[in-house]
């Protein structure tokens, strides 16, 4: 711990998760030839020989922050964690090949609940085409930590970064989003409820599909092959993790560019309305703040609109605008409202 008592501190929750890392990485210099992007996209890029670079990202699961082990079955939780990670290598418009898993482990849990985690962790990587070449494992005192790094690969003409989106471009949105986040709060709900009356049975026949996508989401692997099938090449691209608002504005920063997002264009599952007016919050603030969709969300150019326009895997959302004329949503009743970043931050205080 630092002891200069004439110095003042500033508190981690004052910069958040992004302004952290921006600050802690400000000044890095790249001196490697082979390095095409580092830090500031969803994963860096390495060229290599060929016409091929290789995708490499890292994501961190800590128990208590991530995920609650009172309703998350061990099987899910490695399912998830790879999935988070592939997410990431399929936002830049690339394919994975590889990952290495490490974690940190309490005594508390036994070898038969690690085959667990790993089962959920093979299932995915058999599913997904994907090989565990490796990782590391030690103790922990306070509950479970898990990190998967994903390797992947991508044409060098083919990559998607966050930073190409151009004016006039259009924002377009696979999936429908707000799903993981209701699944979370009806998860949380019935996890109190059993606290005060242990008889009691959670009943989630109404929301499977918001408990699915929050236990159990998957990548868009489907979006890439479909994309190249269309012949379409993003202008830029970011997966949903931490919430559209979120999203949208990493794209408008890195892009150096403004954007519209239109309220009725957004798009969500009926469960998903449903379960809004019953928790009594608005629909459009969970759409735009919930995070965890792992959904993809992209730019193209007008001319590529006519070969996504028909196809039932893609909503247009928005448009990009001058970066002068800044980021807003456009409101049912055709108000434009100041886009602010609301997604989820780990290092918020409570």
């Amino acid at each position: 711990m630092l002891e200069d008592k004439n110095r003042p501190f500033t508190k981690v929750s004052e910069l958040g998760e992004f302004g952290l890392i921006d600050h802690l990485t400000k000044g890095i210099k790249l001196t490697q030839k082979s390095t095409v992007k580092g830090i500031g996209d969803d994963a860096a890029v390495i060229s290599t020989t060929g016409n091929f670079q290789k995708v490499v990202t890292t994501d961190m699961l800590v128990e208590g922050v991530h995920f609650d082990l009172g309703y998350m079955p061990l099987k899910h939780l490695g399912y998830k964690a790879v999935i988070v990670n592939l997410s990431d290598i399929y936002a830049m418009n690339a394919n994975p090949k590889q990952i290495t898993v490490s974690m940190a482990i309490s005594n508390r849990f036994p070898v038969e609940a690690l085959e667990e985690l790993y089962e959920g962790i093979k299932t995915a990587c058999k599913l997904y085409q994907v090989d565990l070449v490796g990782g590391d494992t030690t103790s922990s005192t306070s509950g479970l930590i898990i990190s998967i790094t994903a390797i992947g690969e991508v044409e060098e003409n083919q990559v998607a970064f966050r930073s190409g989106a151009k004016e006039n471009d259009l924002l377009v949105l696979t999936g429908d989003i707000g799903a993981a986040y209701l699944g979370l709060q009806v998860l949380e709900r019935e996890k109190q409820v059993f606290k005060a009356n242990p008889n009691s049975q959670p009943d989630l026949e109404p929301y499977t599909y918001l408990v699915e996508r929050q236990l159990k989401p998957e990548a868009r692997k489907d979006i890439i092959t479909l994309l190249k099938d269309l012949d379409v090449l993003p202008t830029s691209m970011i997966d949903v993790s931490d919430g559209l608002s979120s999203e949208i504005l990493h794209i408008c920063k890195a892009s150096g560019v403004g954007c519209n997002v239109y309220e009725d264009k957004i798009p969500l599952d009926p469960q998903v309305i449903s379960t809004c007016e019953e928790f009594n919050i608005d629909s459009t603030t969970i759409a735009l703040s919930g995070g965890e969709d792992y959904e993809l969300l992209f730019t193209i150019t007008m001319e590529d609109f006519p070969k996504i326009k028909a196809n039932p895997n893609f909503t247009i959302i928005g448009h990009i605008t001058a970066e002068k004329e800044g980021v807003h949503l456009i409101s049912r009743a055709n108000t434009k409202i100041p886009v602010v970043a609301r997604g989820w931050n780990p290092l918020k205080e409570e």
